[in-house]
């Protein structure tokens, strides 16, 4: 009978709801026989989601409570015996924080099964914290599935032992007291009492504001209003009396911290023969805003901050809130970055993440070092990798300003070294391209001794992954830069330099003061404590944001020069160097230190939509990905035929996306070869053309079109929209006609035919001067001929229908030239 109760057990499913708390309302539970012929109700969930449940039923809408353990059995380690189908390697009994005991007057004062002690007389005067409540549950992780926690829920009401409601607001003696509320305030709120008091809040200024909430909502609703001083006063002394040095040997302590901190590592490995020490921690909150902000979106690797100052160097994961901020939501810690053992602290994190949301997947992974394990990231996350440039660009970038003076000399070495990875990018270029630059500027030693010292032995492989992987944008450069920023200031700033070199001090702060200023950062209420604000706390967007918001007026581009006019003080202006480069130069002071600013930003938007310069990096690796799709289609012929049909219509809707965002702008379509490049306009008559809305590749007069250049520019902008459409339609055809070669259904006369509307068609494409009702009309002829050759018909005028599909009449010629549309009666 056993075995058949545990037989039942294990083919039960495990559960896994994709919320991040669930309760017992949200699982299916399944009565099974237990002990003494009873029947227990059970269900099976993952054993990492324990606490979620534990939270999730403690947040009762009718009963808030909190649930602790009880009781707690643990199997050792090691055993000679044989496991058992029904063995467990741990027991725990969660209890209903109002519970066991009831020190309500008459009530049960002391469980039997615990001891009394003098220290608990003190207690019953308190009839709010022990009511007598039942509720209580057992987890069971069993040794046949350790991953699997086994959750028995017999007594699942909020009663006493009579049956009558002890607490929340089925209790009629509860109303009035702390009895309607939680027994303690929530996590939520000590994570954000704790984040104040660790960035320097006094006291009595968090118990002001929180004073003045409770009230201005008319008094307190839950636990949470009826947070007192002495509790926040406790916590304050706690944070006061807390130190980082565990022990005096450093890799001691931190084995003390990680088993003091076990819910915020997600991976430890400490010194041995063959591993080295690497460290993964991540909060709970961390873990949260990994699921929501990196779900389908972008997750970047900020890695090896701190290489020169910190014993161990940090390693980042970053995801991008709805204002395109960074957010940390993983610390990796480890002495020597070994690239091809990422999979292990990587796979653990992709699996925290599963497992709290079995949905979860990530968009994309943004690297920033060359010799990061591709490979192994896209077997983890199952997602495209992407390289960030921002790591190089900003110290070459720190450094050209540092040590070359010559302000003319800085930008044109600026400029030189953006074109030749702006080459590279785009395939036409190698290590030569920085070899000139060496031979070229032989006058600027400090720079060219850094650039040959640091940077020349590592350029092999950047050339060879620039090559080979997609660029992230500049977006997401600024906002990692921002975020490098702040992490520095938040964490490198002790008086005494000497702990840098204990990985005890680093593992505390990370988990302490530096997590609690970006909890801050996404605290919508941070602004009531702005008075003690510091050079470490976030404020506004960040430069990518802050560019996207000056006018395109205050932007004036003469030459190799643009002046941004300032935001806080209109009678200033900045002029920024190289604009639309991707190493352009400004003299703001947070250009200075190798950032990319707001004025950059936004004179590199007004450059590329007045098309003065290239498309960025990012976008031209998009624009090939669009163009492949066209140029190698499947080999099946209906697959091929779909994806010519998608491809023509995203470029048709992208063009037209373009040309009416950019009304007033010169711009190249949207969807073009990507080894043709856009030349900035030189002629008068072009920007007369861009004036009247024109984009820059409907302006050029096509070859043998000299009639044409005197037609006014409203009309030839329809002549040319025409002629595209008159492209896509006889590509199509092209295609059509393809498939009927492959299937061997047409005759051989049908062969020729074929043959001579294909030359016909390619002809058409070349002139331009076929009316896109005429077309639709051929091919639905075609597609009637068709059906007839295969039914057995004769079709007498399929030489007809083909000249009509290849040859419109001088009437319709002149319509589509002089920019009319055609009659559907034609």
């Amino acid at each position: 009978m056993q075995m058949t109760r545990w037989d039942e057990i294990l083919t039960l499913p495990v559960q896994n709801p994709p919320s991040s708390e669930f309760s017992a309302a949200d699982i299916l539970w399944s009565m099974v026989e237990g002990w003494k012929d009873s029947m227990d109700r059970l269900a099976l969930i993952p054993y990492s989601r324990v606490n979620d449940f534990v939270r999730g039923e403690s947040n009762n809408k009718d009963c808030p409570t909190r649930f602790h353990v009880e009781a707690r059995r643990r199997r050792p380690p090691t055993m000679n015996c044989k496991p058992k189908v029904d063995g467990i390697l741990e027991y725990i009994l969660y209890w209903c924080s109002f519970g066991p005991d009831d020190y309500r007057k008459g009530g049960n004062n002391i469980t039997p099964s615990r001891p009394i002690s003098e220290k608990e007389k003190h207690l019953l005067a308190a009839p709010n914290t022990k009511r007598g409540c039942v509720c209580h549950f057992i987890v069971k992780r069993l040794i046949v599935e350790p991953s699997v926690a086994l959750v028995i829920y017999n007594h699942n009401k909020h009663v006493d032992k009579k049956g009558m409601p002890c607490h929340g607001s089925m209790d009629k003696m509860a109303v009035g007291t702390k009895a309607m509320f939680a027994p303690y305030i929530s996590d939520e709120l000590r994570l954000q009492v704790m984040s104040l008091l660790y960035v320097g809040i006094p006291v009595e200024t968090i118990m002001q504001r929180h004073t003045e909430m409770v009230e201005k909502q008319g008094g307190p609703s839950n636990r949470d209003d009826l947070l007192t001083h002495r509790y926040v006063r406790r916590l304050e002394r706690k944070i006061r009396r807390s130190v980082y040095e565990l022990d005096d040997d450093d890799a001691i302590s931190i084995d003390l911290w990680v088993e003091n901190n076990q819910d915020y590592v997600f991976f430890y490995e400490d010194f041995s023969d063959t591993d080295t020490f690497v460290l993964g921690i991540q909060t709970d909150w961390q873990l949260q805003q990994m699921i929501q902000f990196g779900s389908h979106n972008l997750m970047a690797y900020d890695s090896k901050f701190g290489t020169n100052k910190l014993k161990y160097p940090v390693h980042s994961i970053l995801v991008f809130d709805q204002h395109k901020n960074a957010i940390p939501v993983a610390w990796i810690i480890t002495p020597n970055f070994t690239h091809g053992e990422i999979y292990k602290w990587m796979g653990a994190l992709y699996d925290r993440a599963h497992t709290k949301d079995p949905t979860w997947q990530l968009g994309g992974f943004i690297i920033d070092d060359p010799l990061a394990d591709v490979r192994t990231i896209r077997e983890v996350f199952h997602c495209p990798v992407l390289i960030s440039l921002w790591r190089i660009r900003h110290a070459w970038h720190k450094n050209l300003v540092n040590k070359c003076s010559d302000i003319e000399k800085r930008s044109a070495m600026a400029k030189r070294l953006g074109d030749a990875i702006s080459s590279i990018c785009r395939g036409n270029g190698d290590v030569e391209l920085f070899e000139g630059f060496l031979q070229d500027f032989v006058d600027c030693a400090g720079f060219l001794d850094y650039f040959e010292a640091r940077w020349l032995p590592r350029l092999g492989a950047w050339i060879t992954v620039l090559k080979a992987t997609s660029l992230a944008t500049a977006q997401v450069a600024s906002a990692v830069e921002s975020y490098h920023h702040l992490l520095k200031l938040r964490l490198l700033n002790e008086a005494d330099k000497s702990v840098y070199w204990r990985a005890d001090w680093l593992v505390h702060k990370l988990g302490s003061k530096v997590h609690s200023y970006y909890w801050l950062d996404e605290f919508s209420g941070k602004n009531s404590f702005s008075r003690y604000w510091r050079s470490e706390w976030s404020s506004g967007p960040n430069p990518w944001c802050q560019g996207m918001q000056i006018p395109d007026s205050d932007v004036v581009i003469e030459g190799n020069y643009a002046s941004v006019v300032s935001q806080k003080n209109k009678e200033k202006s900045h002029v920024v160097l190289n604009p639309g480069s991707e190493f352009a130069l400004c003299d703001c002071s947070w250009s200075r230190k190798g950032n990319i600013c707001k004025h950059v930003v936004k004179s590199a938007k007004v450059c590329r939509d007045r098309g003065l310069a290239l498309p960025s990096l990012a976008m031209f690796h998009y624009y090939q990905a669009l163009a492949n799709l066209v140029h190698c289609p499947p080999s099946d012929t209906l697959i091929s035929d779909h994806a010519m049909a998608v491809a023509v219509s995203v470029k048709t809707q992208l063009d037209a996306v373009l040309c009416a965002v950019n009304g007033s702008s010169s711009i190249s379509p949207a969807f073009q070869d990507p080894q043709s490049t856009s030349k900035p306009r030189e002629s008068e008559t072009e920007e007369a053309n861009s004036e009247n809305g024109v984009c820059a590749s409907q302006s050029q007069p096509g070859a043998g079109d000299d009639e044409d250049q005197d037609i006014p520019t409203g009309k030839k902008r329809k002549s040319g929209n025409a002629s595209g459409d008159n492209d896509d339609v006889s590509i199509y055809q092209d295609s059509l006609a393809r498939k009927k070669h492959k299937s061997g259904e047409a005759s051989g006369d049908n062969e020729e035919a074929s043959t001579e509307e294909d030359s016909r068609a390619r002809e058409s494409r070349k002139t331009g001067e076929i009316s896109a009702n005429d077309e639709e009309v051929s091919i639905g002829q075609d597609s009637r001929d068709r059906e007839k050759r295969k039914s057995g018909e004769p079709s007498g005028n399929e030489g007809t229908s083909a000249t009509q599909a290849t040859q419109p009449s001088e009437t319709e010629t002149s319509q589509a030239t002089n920019g009319l549309p055609v009659s559907s009666e034609a």
